[in-house]
């Protein structure tokens, strides 16, 4: 993690490790359960090569590691049991996302620009949803979002917050951009209608075949996950034209028509 700066944050008195690279305005890559792996920081390279500022917040587990089955296993327990976090229905919407949003607004006042991308994935999936609260987050991305764990067709929000998000996109004619597989036990069909009936023609939810997902995954994934579930990163294909990397290309796109609005789009990453 040598090309990243590690830097600390803090809003409203509570402070976090945060990764940042790059030049442009700014993007926040979330990490995906259970941390900032290796695949995650790909992910966030290929951002800021696209031409951003990527910002990585560490929310749990062990910073650029490979996720084991039974460390992931630990880190998903404490997390389902953190006060940050509300991983099950009826739980609402998790804190962190006050943080979260806290953080797009200081990344937007340091790197200017119309605004800030922000790519949720698996666990942290609907908070880049959320932080769309934060006037400076205008284009959300939302990837295979699982919560709530326990409720196929469950959304991370509560009631004010859902109305608060569906007004806002409404308002300034923002767009969702999400992606789940066909096949996700953790990202269901179901979820992506919740979210269909509450934004309406807001998301743009790309559901690409199980037959695209990368067959070797890191342990955690293969054994614990045990379904086709991480587009862009722990089951991304990174060979030209497969319908992963065009899905990464897909959002790399999208972050530079809303924060690059007069430069031409990147060319797909290699």
């Amino acid at each position: 993690m040598t090309d990243f700066t590690r830097r600390t944050v803090a809003v409203e008195g509570v402070e976090k490790t945060v990764y940042v690279a790059g030049a442009g305005p700014a993007v926040v890559v979330l990490p995906e359960m259970p941390g900032i792996s290796p695949d995650v920081l790909r992910l966030a390279r290929w951002v800021r090569d696209a031409g951003f500022t990527v910002h990585v917040p560490s929310l749990f587990g062990t910073d650029g590691a490979f996720p084991t089955v039974e460390g992931g296993r630990e880190v998903v327990r404490r997390a389902c049991v953190s006060a940050e976090f509300r991983a099950f229905a009826g739980g609402g919407t998790s804190p962190v996302t006050v943080w979260l949003r806290g953080l797009a607004r200081q990344a937007h006042a340091a790197c200017g620009g119309p605004g800030v991308g922000a790519i949720g994935l698996c666990f942290t999936g609907n908070f880049a949803l959320t932080m769309a609260l934060e006037p400076a987050v205008i284009a959300p991305v939302v990837n295979h979002p699982s919560l709530p764990l326990d409720d196929p067709a469950g959304l991370e929000l509560d009631a004010a917050d859902a109305r608060a998000v569906r007004d806002r996109l409404d308002r300034d004619g923002l767009t969702v951009l999400a992606y789940r597989f066909e096949g996700d036990r953790w990202c269901t069909g179901q979820r992506f209608a919740a979210y269909r009936a509450l934004l309406g023609d807001a998301f743009d939810g790309r559901v690409l075949p199980d037959s695209a997902a990368n067959p070797a995954p890191p342990p955690f994934f293969a054994d614990l996950v045990g379904t086709p579930h991480s587009v862009v990163t722990a089951h991304l294909v990174d060979e030209a034209g497969h319908p992963t990397v065009r899905a990464r290309d897909e959002i790399l796109a999208f972050l530079t028509d809303r924060l690059h609005p007069h430069r031409n789009r990147p060319m797909p990453a290699t």
